[in-house]
């Protein structure tokens, strides 16, 4: 499993990010920071614990908000039912992903300073990011003969 981040800061990381701090909010970040790589409907189930009646669509809200601000990433990966979503730790981090169970873990850099990759011939654009992800099979679903 994932290191989870530590906890931010909550309200000290909206208002950096000029959104305003309501309770709605901060318990999203708290759930992105104990949960990398969730699904919007995973959040919804943690901060409903917290707020009962928190609307899905209010979660799907707030985190396009915490991810529109640089707060949260959105991390897409493939056969991957739906977007999954981390804190924005500004690192380029890849990803490594169990193609049986779905399991997602954080990769550092693969080799060398950020973007980490550079293509053969960049048709002259400038690179921001390079995105890796590691298609793989954790060690669980080896065990139980799922690979």
């Amino acid at each position: 499993m994932s290191p989870t981040a530590p906890a931010p800061d909550a309200a000290a990381t909206l208002r950096g990010a000029g959104l305003r701090v309501t309770a709605q909010r901060v318990a999203v970040l708290d759930a992105l920071a104990s949960r990398p790589h969730a699904p919007v409907d995973e959040l919804h189930a943690a901060v409903s614990e917290h707020i009962p009646g928190i609307a899905l669509q209010t979660v799907h809200g707030i985190v396009n908000d915490l991810t529109g601000a640089g707060i949260a990433q959105r991390v897409s990966l493939p056969g991957a039912p739906s977007a999954l979503y981390e804190l924005n730790r500004r690192d380029n981090h890849h990803h490594l992903q169990c193609v049986v169970c779905g399991k997602v873990e954080d990769v550092p850099c693969v080799v060398g300073a950020s973007p980490c990759l550079h293509p053969s011939h960049d048709h002259g654009m400038r690179v921001l990011e390079a995105s890796v992800t590691f298609r793989a099979i954790c060690p669980e679903c080896e065990r139980n003969g799922n690979g």
